[in-house]
């Protein structure tokens, strides 16, 4: 095993964050796709979990097995990704090893939303229901439009899983009661 890795569980309300792309540089930092636009949950845990890439990401990878733990020195936004230098990587090898390697941090360390505003992981599972209490299915995925986000909603109807699409903008949505599991929107089955 590489030096400063130490071996570890996964946290229970550990949330998938990025991947390592590379080693950058010749000093030991690597260079991070983070799986949101906003890389405030990197930035905000000073201690990382990796676990290998699937394997066919990266077949052959053997960095490591398991989950490990590393300690993050400093970590930076740096043009369209993140970089990072972990203790105890001084020169580019221990960096390149880790090619593929998902990082994962606690959800208890992100930081705090603002008013109005939420983490997409955790709007993921509440069921999404209209101003008249009709149940219009359950948060299974979001995605990005550009100027705004659309819930993705799962139903059934009788054997069939269906998916309704809801642009996730105040126009639509009088609320989210996180707590209650619920979102309550302005929007109609037949819609």
């Amino acid at each position: 095993m590489l030096p400063g890795l130490e071996s570890s569980g996964l946290p229970e309300d550990a949330i998938e964050v990025g991947r390592i792309l590379d080693a950058w540089g010749v000093k030991g930092w690597v260079k991070i796709l983070p799986h949101s636009a906003s890389s405030e949950a990197l930035f905000s845990s000073s201690r990382w979990f990796l676990q290998p890439p699937e394997a066919k990401h990266r077949p052959g990878f053997d960095a490591f097995a398991g989950t490990v733990i590393l300690s993050v020195s400093e970590s930076k936004t740096h043009s369209d990704s993140v970089v990072a230098k972990f203790e105890g990587f001084d020169d580019r090898t221990p960096a390149e090893a880790l090619r593929g390697a998902r990082i994962f941090v606690p959800r208890s360390a992100f930081p705090k939303a603002g008013k109005d505003e939420y983490y997409w992981v955790d709007l993921l599972g509440l069921n999404v229901v209209n101003r008249e209490g009709v149940v219009l299915g359950c948060v299974r995925d979001l995605m990005a439009t550009g100027p705004h986000s659309v819930l993705c909603v799962e139903y059934t109807d009788g054997d069939q899983t269906l998916e309704r699409m809801i642009p996730f903008v105040a126009a639509y949505v009088d609320g989210v009661d996180l707590p209650a599991k619920t979102i309550t929107v302005d929007w109609q089955p037949d819609y």
